[in-house]
């Protein structure tokens, strides 16, 4: 069992070296954390748009083609 000094002397070492994987991977956190915001703002814009009327697909064709 660690000791309150060994205890603060390992949660240091862990703040230490997670900072310096997160300081070595920063772009693929980035890229991860990217790709996250965008699946939940996806989800939410799909739960929103159960709820509104439905639309034929010409009426969407006819939108894209405007």
């Amino acid at each position: 069992m660690l000791n309150e000094l060994e205890e603060r002397k390992v949660k240091e070492i862990f703040k230490e070296a997670l900072a310096e994987v997160l300081e070595a991977k920063r772009d693929w956190f980035i890229e991860v954390f990217s790709e996250v915001v965008e699946d939940i703002a996806l989800a939410h814009a799909i739960a929103e748009g159960e709820n509104t009327p439905k639309v034929s697909r010409q009426e969407i064709s006819d939108l894209l083609s405007a």
